[in-house]
């Protein structure tokens, strides 16, 4: 595929510069080592190219990676003052009763004891009761499954984010 067959959003960010295009990568994934090797697979042709990429340094992310990564997550239910992504994110709780939001905030901590980390889930298109039953079902996980869990679920995030990113004008 030659340059001008490479859709327009995707192209803009083969030619930000470098430092423009970190800042934007870490806005899609906290993780340093992530963004890092994305950026030094560009250009890309095709955004199914990036998102290859962005598995690919998914699978290659250790335990102190993945956790940088999650540090820029909030917990599902309460999701970051001022940020229309998370907000948009979690919109199924949006919705959830004060009840919903009461156990959600009681198996957020729960897991968090359990893992030392946030409970990670991409919740576009979840209902709060669908991440309630999760969270119910993930608590139990041995530490390592869990680990793995989340990977997947912070690639079906990174794949979102970057489409937003690549997205035409």
């Amino acid at each position: 595929m030659t340059s001008t067959d490479t859709p327009q959003g995707l192209a803009r960010f083969n030619t930000l510069d470098e430092s423009a295009a970190r800042a934007a990568l870490l806005e899609a994934c906290a993780s340093t080592a992530w963004a890092g090797q994305l950026l030094a697979a560009r250009p890309y042709a095709t955004p199914e190219d990036l998102y290859a990429a962005s598995d690919a340094a998914m699978a290659d992310l250790t335990a102190a990676d993945l956790a940088e990564a999650m540090t820029a997550h909030p917990p599902i239910g309460r999701p970051q003052p001022g940020d229309p992504e998370s907000t948009r994110e979690q919109a199924g709780m949006s919705a959830a009763s004060a009840a919903l939001r009461a156990e959600m905030l009681e198996l957020n901590l729960a897991y968090q004891e359990r893992f030392g980390h946030v409970f990670l889930i991409c919740a576009t298109g979840l209902t709060g009761e669908q991440m309630r039953d999760a969270v119910r079902e993930r608590i139990g996980n041995p530490p390592e499954k869990e680990r793995e869990t989340v990977r997947t679920e912070l690639a079906k995030i990174n794949r979102i984010r970057l489409a937003r990113l690549v997205a035409e004008d």
